[in-house]
């Protein structure tokens, strides 16, 4: 039995040891010059969502593999680098590195009449080469399509400086002394505009709506220990709103005594924002928060409040489209935009197909993507018998208009999970 997986960072790596040690024939593609996903990327200086700052916001003990602990001479929050060392040791010492073809681009996976699955890749040297697979994994990730606003704010076009988005964005230095304007809250953006204020002569971040913003602890305890911790999952949504909003209240008092506007919506109903910088930056006026841009005027940028800065160059830290070009269409990204995956993991209607890693977490990721691995060669090996085609329907219906209702109907909130009971349900898949 043959089984292709796609990409061989944290998810494909974990998905081939999963199907190697089942004993199922497994070849992993991976694009890049060597395994670790993001993660190599900054120091490779590759295009890439990673960045030379980037640093885990998950402990180590919950984001290294069960079977392969990271180092005990790691921090706590290990860089990236440290992260790409520690993914390559697994990927030998697990013995998956000798499946993984580097250099290698999927060009098109296409179901055939018999439901083999037919992947074209091209190689190191160019060729293109068409295999034929009973089941194919994508485990590629989904911060590949940069995301800016459409349109740009009046002006862009002509501004004097540069606009880039924060794909193309790798180290502060490279702004030394120059006037900056990061834009957005997210993760990428808190960490760029930290990382922007030790180089940059000025550092603003224009910020359109508010969000939560949560430091790294909380008590002491990693936020993403307290995701799996059994007294944090027998309380009601309302009982974990309560407990961190008095918890933030306490670590960092209210995010309007920094500039930065209040979120419109309770926690835990869109994504959050974790940091320990960015809040510090800010009282220490080297970050300075300003509204959204209204319009651009030459080297100035103009805010929606009436003031302005002249800016060198302005990063936009504004998110990823998701796309699977070598993918049919509508797979797996249904017609509004939402990811339409049973449990998060399997193609309805196309038998042999599953996805790992294609979730968003409050949380360790790493656990999820173990059980998904595990789940999926249960299934491959015939253990588990996955419902018709029309309970899973129903079940991706349900399971989108309940995120919907906390989160909004958008594509990143089609995989928003939340650690503990995203984890139990798969546990339960898996010992059925």
């Amino acid at each position: 039995m043959r089984a292709c997986v796609i990409g061989a960072g944290l998810s494909g790596l974990a998905v081939a040891y999963a199907l190697k040690d089942r004993g199922i024939e497994v070849v992993c593609l991976e694009k890049a010059p060597d395994v670790g996903g993001v993660w190599r990327q900054p120091e490779a200086g590759e295009r890439g969502p990673g960045y030379m700052s980037l640093h885990l916001n998950t402990a180590k003990q919950l984001t290294g593999y069960a079977d392969f602990p990271m180092p005990d001479s790691y921090p706590l929050y290990p860089r990236h680098s440290d992260v790409a060392a520690y993914l390559r040791s697994f990927a030998q010492w697990s013995g998956v590195l000798e499946h993984v073809e580097l250099r290698t681009e999927v060009l098109s996976v296409q179901q055939e009449a018999d439901h083999m699955w037919t992947v074209v890749s091209r190689g190191a040297d160019g060729a293109v080469v068409s295999r034929r697979f009973e089941r194919v994994i994508v485990a590629s990730g989904h911060h590949s399509e940069p995301a800016l606003p459409d349109p740009l704010p009046p002006g862009a076009a002509a501004f004097a400086g540069t606009i880039l988005h924060s794909l193309d964005y790798r180290q502060g230095s490279d702004y030394a002394g120059q006037r900056t304007v990061v834009v957005g809250l997210g993760a990428s953006a808190v960490d760029i505009a930290a990382d922007l204020s030790r180089h940059a002569a000025q550092t603003v971040v224009s910020v359109r709506r508010g969000l939560h913003i949560v430091p790294k602890q909380l008590f002491g305890t990693s936020v993403d220990e307290i995701a799996e911790a059994s007294w944090w999952n027998v309380m009601s949504l309302g009982e974990k709103r309560r407990f961190v909003e008095q918890a933030l209240l306490v670590a960092r008092g209210r995010l309007g005594d920094y500039g930065l506007p209040e979120p419109d919506h309770p926690i835990f109903s869109s994504a959050v924002t974790i940091s320990d910088e960015i809040l510090s930056r800010i009282r220490h006026g080297a970050v300075t928060p300003k509204p959204a841009i209204d319009r651009f005027e030459g080297n100035r940028v103009v805010f929606t409040d009436g003031t302005h800065v002249e800016a060198d160059t302005v990063v936009y830290c504004t998110g990823f489209h998701m796309a699977f070009p070598f993918l049919p269409p509508g797979c797996p990204i249904g017609p509004d935009g939402s990811v339409e995956l049973y449990r998060r993991v399997v193609a309805p209607g196309r038998p042999g197909l599953y996805f790992v890693g294609l979730v968003r977490p409050v949380g360790a990721i790493t656990r999820l993507v173990e059980a998904q691995a595990q789940w999926v060669t249960r299934i491959i090996e015939g253990e588990v018998t996955l419902p018709s085609r029309d309970v899973m329907r129903a079940e991706i219906s349900a399971y989108l208009d309940d995120i919907a209702e906390r989160y909004g109907r958008t594509q990143g909130a089609s995989i928003q999970v939340d650690v503990g009971p995203y984890l139990g349900e798969l546990r339960g898949l898996i010992n059925v």
